[in-house]
């Protein structure tokens, strides 16, 4: 399957999730305003960060290796068995963080105690979310991507309904649920899907517990959890200096943008994870990378740039659709953070190349550096230009990441041409 199918099956996909996610916004905008935007994005960059390290951040590496030794029944056991002990060892430690924590996590993120009973939820179905990352990262790494994307559909839909009773049902409340709990739940239609496998079999995870494998997987690991956790950590911090220097309004506005970002591109994101990395992993000729990553380069920056066009255009459309009048001071951030959209996805087709070779070294330090720099950045052109210093730095720190991915691919795996 290639990149153009694979991008249509995740159309699929992610046009339901998009749609999920919509209604989330839409719900939280009319019942809370932006400032209950900005609370909520701050506890759902929390939600993302534990998460990440209740997975260990394996998924990456644990698809990337079945991938690699697919054809190896002994060793795919044996990396199935030690990836499952060490995806439960980390999942029960945040687990018990979770339902220790709960009242100050709830003030801290929510600002109130009230919500303690929604991370205490977090911490009991936490688990169920790292077994169906856990499993979706082995059935990717098999390349079994028709199965991977309709699994991804049917968990999609039944989200979206989740989701949508809930915030019918409790308001506000239901929304929060549904942030903690859906992608657990839908750890049963994974399940149902899954039954005969040919792989994914319990004797298959019963295996021992090599030593090589844990320190493979763990190199993903911290690359994985360092790009997990510096988004949505990034992401917090900027929006504390927002709320800082503006207000909460001014918070929620720019959190909006992000939203929408985050939204309108995880149809690529998608197709990159599903497709690209298992594919680059596999490959190591430099003519066959080259070749890949110019494919890359046709099919999705046309997409990137036609879709952040439409936006531009229809931006004050969206705004109205998917928040309220509330949000309409927002539209002066469309033409820079689009700018950043583009070129973003521009650099990661190629940051995926580091971590499809395993470049844990160079992977860590520039997502810590350029993390880093739009914090910085942000934090400048903030009280500089207002809340459009923002959405200024976040452009200019995509075209800085951009000229070090560049940098990067041609020194290690793309010399000049023969």
């Amino acid at each position: 399957m290639n990149l153009v199918k694979t991008s249509l099956l995740s159309l699929m996909s992610t046009s339901v999730k998009m749609l999920a996610g919509l209604v989330v916004g839409k719900a939280v905008a009319i019942v809370a305003g932006p400032s209950g935007l900005a609370a909520v994005g701050q506890f759902q960059n929390f939600v993302q960060i534990m998460l990440t390290a209740a997975k260990g951040g394996l998924d990456t590496g644990i698809t990337k290796y079945t991938a690699e030794f697919s054809e190896d029944k002994e060793r795919c056991v044996q990396l199935f068995s030690t990836a499952a002990r060490l995806c439960a060892t980390s999942c029960l430690v945040i687990s018990l963080i979770l339902l220790l924590a709960a009242n100050p996590l709830s003030v801290y993120f929510l600002h109130t105690p009230n919500y303690a009973y929604i991370v205490r939820l977090f911490g009991v179905t936490i688990c169920l979310f790292v077994l169906n990352s856990f499993l979706l990262a082995i059935i990717n790494g098999l390349h079994q991507i028709r199965t991977y994307i309709l699994v991804n559909i049917a968990q999609s839909v039944l989200t979206l309904l989740l989701t949508v009773s809930l915030i019918a049902w409790l308001g506000l409340d239901g929304a929060l649920i549904a942030l903690v709990t859906n992608q657990s739940l839908v750890l049963f239609v994974l399940l149902w899907a899954l039954r005969g496998h040919a792989v994914i079999r319990w004797a298959n995870f019963r295996g021992g517990f090599d030593r090589k494998d844990a320190i493979r997987l763990f190199k993903y690991s911290v690359m994985t959890t360092v790009s997990a956790i510096a988004s949505p950590l990034t992401a917090m911090l900027v929006r504390d200096q927002v709320i800082f220097v503006l207000g909460p309004d001014a918070a929620g506005q720019w959190q909006a943008m992000w939203y929408i970002a985050s939204v309108y591109l995880t149809v690529v994101t998608t197709s990159l994870a599903v497709y690209y990395l298992p594919k680059l992993s596999a490959t190591h000729d430099p003519k066959a990378l080259r070749a890949e990553l110019k494919g890359g380069f046709m099919i999705v920056l046309p997409i990137v740039i036609t879709s952040a066009l439409v936006m531009y255009i229809a931006r004050e459309w969206i705004v109205r659709i998917l928040f309220t009048d509330a949000f309409l001071p927002m539209l002066r951030l469309f033409g820079w953070m689009l700018v950043g959209d583009v070129i973003k996805m521009a650099s990661w087709l190629l940051s995926y190349l580091m971590l499809a070779k395993a470049m844990a070294r160079a992977f860590i330090i520039t997502e810590v550096i350029f993390s880093a720099t739009f914090v910085g950045l942000a934090y400048v052109l903030l009280r500089l230009y207002g809340l459009e210093g923002v959405a200024y730095a976040y452009a200019a720190n995509y075209m800085l990441y951009l000229a070090c991915m560049t940098a990067v691919t041609r020194r290690f795996w793309l010399p000049a041409r023969d």
